[in-house]
């Protein structure tokens, strides 16, 4: 399953397109005066200004499972890393054959650089903005996820994430190349104690060769 595109708000129009355009070094593939369209490898990231939005989301971008110590110093270079303990600032998935680095946008919002080892994705060439493979996860909160997941499933014929272990407080649909993170309001958004909240998002889908739009 892949993540084509993905639609959030931002407050600040802006300084979104400045964070993501001169910080993160992403193309800027369409701009009006209230909505920015960026390039983020295979998938598009669009934000929509609402000025009186306050909260957050959580989104994270595959990178080439070989890369994560250079995708390291490439972000120390530019932002400031969320350590996990003990200066410590990688997360091991073990379960999914995974590692993953966080970060927050101008906005707040917690971003993720994961490297999937199950994917064929090594890469030779230094790391860079044109590393970021495509979009990996968006989060979605729900106060029912493994009930949203079953009738997402029923619907788009999709499939619970076979490496994680679904539950009433946390679902994940897809595979390595894209997820929908599902989690229950309040949730702490890990690895901060930022609690997660329902906020205005639309995804489209590419799956088995089928083209999905779905809002929540």
């Amino acid at each position: 399953m892949k993540l084509a595109k993905i639609q959030i708000q931002t407050p600040n129009i802006q300084q979104t397109t400045a964070f993501y355009q001169d910080i993160l070094e992403l193309s800027i593939i369409e701009k009006t005066v209230d909505s920015v369209s960026i390039q983020a490898g295979n998938s598009i990231l669009k934000f929509v200004e609402q000025p009186s939005f306050k909260s957050i989301y959580h989104f994270a971008f595959n990178i080439p499972e070989n890369k994560l110590d250079e995708a390291i110093k490439w972000c120390r270079n530019k932002t400031d890393l969320i350590v996990i303990k003990d200066e410590n600032v990688i997360t091991n998935f073990e379960n999914w054959n995974a590692h993953a680095i966080y970060f927050y946008d101008n906005n707040g919002n917690l971003l993720e650089f994961i490297a999937r080892h199950d994917l064929d994705n090594s890469e030779n060439k230094a790391f860079s903005s044109k590393s970021i493979l495509n979009i990996s996860e968006i989060g979605i909160v729900n106060e029912n996820p493994l009930e949203l997941g079953n009738e997402l499933i029923s619907k788009y014929d999709l499939n619970f994430f076979s490496k994680n272990t679904n539950s009433e407080a946390f679902a994940a649909i897809g595979d390595d190349e894209g997820l929908l993170i599902i989690v229950r309001p309040n949730r702490n958004w890990y690895p901060t104690q930022t609690p997660s909240e329902s906020n205005k998002t639309e995804v489209r889908l590419q799956n088995n060769g089928n083209r999905i739009t779905i809002k929540f």
